[in-house]
């Protein structure tokens, strides 16, 4: 967690005028060494038509291209499948224990499959299982189907949830990710999905790590190479069709970092699992996720007039992360700035200034401090005193 402690306490009982003039002062001093310190070395080169690179705790984006053009996303169209499924089991509407009837649409699918079999009754866990590990389009169909009724009352339902999202450049047609012209997604939808899979659904997310799978005696190897290469990868998911080529969205974990690279429209296989391994590589090697600000930690305590005390704590109400060049946290620099003249009453988590957290010129963070107590009004006596003190301190100032 960064270290503020030293900066806080000078911090306490200074107007804001005064506090702001330190801090120039100490910037002087400090941004010339801070920008020379900071510099990133350039991103790889990435074979691909369009890619991303973030960091899934605090959502930085650390590498882009053609991050935000639709494109065919192939098999990765499975993610939202897998993700409304989740959802669905969470709501409580499915279980795992459901058992399903494959219907001759699920299993004529062209394409990857589990092979499973018209007219059976296949566990719901093994669909998923079938979906994530063997990428079966029998599969998706089977679980579109068993939720929705139709793969395309089901993908209204994907589009639904892409909404929510906030995934500006996704439309679903169909649960697999067969071809078809106006189903698309882009590499930053994609990894604001994951993101959202990952943070949310952890339990469901972890059958993404598993290396293989077997049904009906059929063993079959997860398609993502990565998850064999590199014991820091965890998930997510592969994609080839001849219109999207082949795509990777790779999620890995490090040093309590977290990072997701989406990589679209390589020329082959290995292409896509060495284009991704360069954007993990690159981002664990050069950046951090760091810790600012635990939830409800206490920032400054600063005067208050006109209350039944003297004084409030003000502080940061949720957790905050950011995402820097690694080895910088101590150049970091916080800049504390609280309204002056605080006078009750104050109710708790009443906004009574910002925090701004800079390196050199970039800003990491900048959002507001709140008051951690309540400051009720003081007696008629205390105001009256309070009043006059701050009319003979603005009389002589």
């Amino acid at each position: 967690m960064l270290n503020k402690q030293s900066i806080v306490q000078s911090m306490k009982n200074v107007n804001c005028k005064s506090f702001t003039i330190f801090f120039l002062l100490l910037s002087l001093f400090t941004i010339q060494a801070s920008a020379q310190q900071s510099i990133i070395p350039r991103p790889p080169q990435i074979a691909a038509t369009s890619y991303i690179l973030m960091d899934a705790k605090t959502g930085e984006i650390l590498v882009e291209e053609n991050a935000d053009i639709p494109l065919p996303p192939a098999s990765l169209t499975k993610i939202m499948t897998s993700y409304v499924a989740a959802y669905e089991l969470e709501q409580g509407t499915v279980t795992l224990d459901d058992t399903v009837h494959i219907s001759v649409k699920a299993w004529q699918m062209e394409g990857s499959k589990m092979f499973i079999q018209e007219g059976t009754e296949v566990r719901f866990e093994d669909l998923l299982r079938g979906m994530i590990i063997q990428s079966g389009n029998d599969a998706s169909v089977a679980i579109a189907e068993h939720i929705a009724g139709s793969e395309e009352a089901f993908a209204d339902m994907m589009n639904q949830h892409a909404e929510i999202l906030g995934l500006d450049n996704t439309y679903f047609l169909n649960a697999s990710g067969l071809p078809d012209a106006l189903h698309t997604m882009s590499a930053r939808d994609l990894s604001l999905l994951s993101k959202a899979m990952i943070q949310r659904f952890p339990e469901h997310y972890s059958m993404y790590a598993e290396r293989e799978f077997t049904f009906n005696e059929i063993r079959q190897p997860n398609r993502n190479s990565l998850l064999f290469r590199d014991r820091n990868v965890d998930g997510i998911k592969t994609g080839f069709t001849d219109e999207a080529g082949y795509c990777l969205v790779a999620s890995a974990t490090r040093d309590d970092m977290r990072l997701i690279a989406v990589v679209m429209g390589t020329n082959s296989t290995d292409a896509r699992a060495i284009e991704s391994q360069k954007l993990l590589t690159y981002g664990f090697r050069f950046y951090q996720t760091l810790q600012l600000f635990e939830n409800n930690e206490v920032l400054s305590t600063d005067r208050v007039w006109s209350g039944r005390t003297n004084a409030v704590d003000i502080g940061i109400a949720d957790e905050v992360y950011v995402t820097i060049p690694r080895g910088q946290e101590d150049n970091l620099q916080t800049d504390l700035v609280i309204e002056e003249s605080l006078k009750a009453p104050i109710t708790a988590g009443q906004v009574l200034g910002n925090v701004i957290i800079s390196l050199a010129d970039i800003i990491y963070y900048d959002g507001p401090v709140v008051a951690m107590e309540v400051v009720e009004r003081g007696s008629f006596i205390k105001r009256l005193m309070d009043f006059l003190h701050l009319f003979f301190i603005s009389l002589f100032s």
